[in-house]
């Protein structure tokens, strides 16, 4: 099976919200559903005196975490083709190779294993930026559709594969794209006054060049309605306020504040911690 939407499950609350919206991408893309559970390893290193059928009742558990996971997506979803994958190993390697022949990776922010002041999981960090297609981490089960995805702008040119991403979202859902651009200000210190004028004309230049960036854009979904913002701020702050009236944030896997070594900027890092819905960190072709 190829071109489906992988989705990671745990049997984690956050895990049973990824089922169901991979579950609804997976019917707007018109693709396969696979739904992957990774046992631990040392669920088959039992040693020999452990008191029979101990090692079957937990490989039976993951089963039953599959099935259930199945179930869940066959009822919000019916007629979905669906395909059920159990491995052993560890989840962030075993779903980084599941996600080589994906169209999508879906996983839930947070799973079984993580401690309760985390709000990331090791398996999102795993896959969001190392993995070439787009990682969509989910927190929570939806509560209100808004009909709107956002989409970070980190100036010109816009990234091919996150921009593309996020139309296409928009036009699957007919849903208003909001394109979010930030300004950051230096620290001007006391004489922050004196430079108000270039401040300004900063500010101009970088609401022309945002527009200048999504013509192209425009042209080739003209189906999709666009609202531009641009705005002075930290652009961890920004995007996450606009989370909040969002179904989806859409960023790119290295953005501004970017670290060249890093396989995930601190822009996307942020989000990906504190965004109040689902976030699809897209990795642009030719980063590794």
């Amino acid at each position: 099976m190829t071109a489906h939407v992988v989705v990671g499950v745990d049997g984690s609350p956050a895990s049973q919200a990824a089922v169901e919206w991979a579950a609804d991408d997976a019917v707007r893309r018109g693709r396969p559903l696979r739904i992957v559970h990774v046992c631990a390893p040392w669920i088959y290193d039992i040693p020999l005196q452990t008191p029979p059928g101990f090692r079957d009742s937990m490989t039976e558990y993951c089963q039953e975490i599959l099935d259930t996971a199945l179930s869940q997506a066959r009822s919000h979803a019916p007629g979905l083709q669906i395909e059920t994958v159990r491995e052993r190993g560890k989840a962030g390697e075993v779903l980084r190779r599941e996600a080589e022949d994906a169209e999508e990776v879906v996983v839930g922010s947070r799973g079984l294993g993580g401690f309760t002041g985390l709000l990331l999981g090791s398996v999102s960090l795993a896959l969001a930026g190392h993995v070439a297609a787009p990682v969509v981490v989910v927190r929570k089960p939806r509560r209100h559709v808004h009909d709107e995805i956002v989409v970070g702008l980190d100036g010109p040119p816009a990234p091919e594969e996150v921009f593309r991403y996020a139309f296409e979202e928009a036009v699957m859902r007919k849903a208003v794209l909001h394109v979010v651009h930030t300004v950051q200000t230096p620290v001007l210190g006391p004489y922050a006054e004196a430079y108000t004028s270039l401040i300004d004309d900063a500010f101009v230049t970088e609401k022309r060049v945002a527009a200048e960036t999504l013509e192209p854009w425009r042209e080739r979904y003209p189906q999709v309605e666009v609202r531009r913002t641009v705005v002075i701020g930290h652009p961890v702050a920004v995007l996450c306020e606009a989370s909040q009236t969002a179904d989806l944030l859409v960023v790119g896997s290295r953005g501004l504040g970017r670290i060249g070594a890093a396989a995930l900027g601190s822009v996307s890092h942020g989000v990906l911690h504190h965004a109040r819905c689902p976030v699809a960190v897209v990795r642009p072709r030719g980063e590794a």
